[in-house]
């Protein structure tokens, strides 16, 4: 009897001291856990302009992604109405808490890369696919119109499938050169079209299989830059 109390007091005792330690292990591995997440956002962000850097975002270090961040890269926040918010910075901004907001209260991240060929806004946009969320960056040269680059990611969808959106190089290499406006100024966003694109300058071609992402790709262009034509009007477009 007292050889069993006994074995409860210790595997109590064993218990607590376990989870004291991964608690423990917990609180000190955060600021590595932030700091990777961080920088993992960020090289996301780059994707969208790998053509102008002339970089692959996969390739570069923590430093190379904080430098070009401290050097090249402006961020701002903006609101609906296209205002700059003061004292924050686009990449404290977390689309998929904004989305749960009502939409004129959201905050829209920008972030303003200074390159050699001059200004690209690299904009922030978040829908849904077939499974869950998805999300992506585009860039835009400084006339708000012409795409330079984007890039997407997921949390849900269909390896080999929707997934494509993420893996698929080819998929987000189509969406350069294109174009987000008519000229004579008209929003039309990017299409994603099952069975290939017909025009080229505002759509791109599907991904076969993956009819409801690919829908899902487009309501996000669609909607989520639209969100930002009262800063691209204050700004000058």
């Amino acid at each position: 009897m007292h050889n069993t109390r006994y074995i409860i007091v210790f595997v109590a005792i064993l218990t607590l001291v376990v989870a004291l330690i991964l608690s423990l292990m917990a609180t000190g591995l955060q600021p590595i856990h932030d700091r990777n997440e961080a920088v993992y956002n960020k090289k996301a962000i780059l994707s969208a302009i790998e053509t102008t850097m002339g970089v692959e975002a996969a390739s570069l270090g923590a430093d190379q992604v904080q430098e070009i961040f401290d050097e090249q890269i402006e961020q701002v926040v903006v609101d609906m109405q296209g205002n700059i918010i003061e004292g924050l910075k686009a990449e404290e901004v977390d689309l998929a808490q904004e989305r749960k907001k009502p939409v004129a209260s959201r905050r829209l991240p920008v972030y303003i890369y200074n390159g050699a060929q001059g200004k690209v806004y690299i904009l922030s946009v978040r829908g849904s696919g077939l499974w869950d969320e998805i999300w992506g960056s585009i860039a835009v040269e400084d006339d708000f119109s012409t795409i330079v680059g984007a890039a997407f990611d997921h949390a849900g969808e269909t390896p080999g499938l929707g997934a494509e959106i993420k893996d698929n190089p080819n998929f987000s290499a189509q969406f350069e050169g294109k174009k987000l406006y008519e000229p004579d100024g008209d929003y039309t966003g990017i299409v994603v079209r099952k069975g290939g694109a017909k025009d080229p300058m505002h759509e791109v071609d599907g991904i076969s299989g993956a009819t409801i992402t690919g829908d899902g790709v487009t309501q996000m262009i669609q909607t989520g830059i639209e969100y930002y034509e009262p800063y691209f009007e204050k700004v000058g477009k």
